[in-house]
């Protein structure tokens, strides 16, 4: 989450005047994250999130998104609900950005993913997966292995000055990755963001999924790659097996992988490294003026993608193979 778009009181209060969330006490503007702009209101009815989506959310996507959400809930996932007004219209425009209003989810996300988490996150994924089977709706993901090179060609004449060779480093590996990418894998809803800042627990419980703007229809081990490298590293970029072996056993309980996905998934976990260091090269060299955000370090997925390239199979990621959970 981030703020890139001001938001004036009276055009809020204007905005929410349709809705029965009673009168605005407060707005804040969240600074986490790097996608959409968002703020923590307080009304007279509660605690809710103002999303005013930008950058690479397409208005047209958004009915897929507040869909999904609804039906996730519907069987048992725990993630925000869209507050609609009195007229049932559910997206409006705000400060010239499509905006939604969602519930207020409670927890926190933990700064210091432990084991208890890694396990809490891979079984609410694949519980996620599981729900999304029936979904009826459909996404393309627009940031899988066919939307990397556009993002290469808008980073690549600068990348070098985050690190010298960045360049060539990025483009040996998109090139393998594009010759090599699976195309025959289960495939349905996935997140897609699943960082720890989109996981909330109350306690060592996982109380609810959050920030589903990326969502969409995709290789759902690919889903599970994004989470080995979103949780499983410590902060000094270190792999920790027991907790991918946490996550990926807790993912199985529930899914579990098929010997294909297996053989996969150190592919998958590699694609996902390019991916996120791909957006986040190109956001770290393009933040807009005056933006109340501060870019993530795209060198945290330089780390992970090395670390990747060296994973031959599941085994190394703590678990046993041909679908053995530890």
């Amino acid at each position: 989450m981030a703020v890139y778009t001001d938001v004036a009181a009276d055009d809020l209060a204007a905005f929410l005047a349709p809705y029965d969330l009673g009168d605005l006490l407060s707005y804040k503007g969240i600074a986490e994250g790097v996608e959409n702009t968002n703020f923590l209101l307080h009304t007279t009815r509660g605690s809710f999130i103002l999303t005013l989506y930008e950058k690479r959310v397409a208005e047209d996507d958004l009915p897929y998104f507040l869909a999904l959400m609804a039906h996730l809930a519907a069987r048992g996932v725990s993630c925000p609900q869209p507050a609609k007004t009195r007229d049932g219209t559910i997206c409006g425009t705000l400060s010239g950005r499509p905006a939604v209003i969602i519930n207020f989810l409670e927890g926190v996300w933990p700064r210091r993913p432990g084991v208890v988490h890694c396990a809490g996150v891979g079984e609410a994924l694949a519980r996620m997966h599981l729900a999304g089977l029936d979904f009826p709706h459909y996404r393309r993901n627009p940031l899988s292995v066919s939307g990397w090179r556009p993002l290469f060609n808008m980073a690549a004449p600068r990348a070098d000055e985050i690190q010298p060779g960045l360049r060539d480093f990025i483009a040996a590996e998109l090139d393998y990755l594009e010759a090599s990418w699976p195309q025959q894998l289960p495939t349905g809803v996935i997140h897609a963001d699943l960082f720890p800042d989109n996981v909330f627990f109350i306690g060592d419980k996982l109380s609810g999924l959050i920030d589903f703007p990326f969502s969409c229809n995709d290789i759902l081990a690919y889903d599970v790659a994004i989470c080995l490298n979103a949780w499983c590293f410590e902060p000094d970029l270190a792999f920790n097996a027991t907790k991918a072996r946490a996550l990926l056993s807790a993912y199985q309980r529930a899914r579990p992988l098929s010997e294909a996905e297996q053989a996969a998934l150190p592919l998958l976990a590699r694609g996902a490294a390019l991916r996120f260091l791909l957006t986040r090269l190109v956001d770290f060299l393009d933040v807009p003026e005056g933006a109340l955000v501060k870019p993530k370090d795209p060198m945290e997925y330089v780390r992970k993608l090395r670390f990747q390239q060296t994973v031959a199979t599941i085994r190394d990621y703590g678990v046993e193979a041909a679908g053995a959970v530890a």
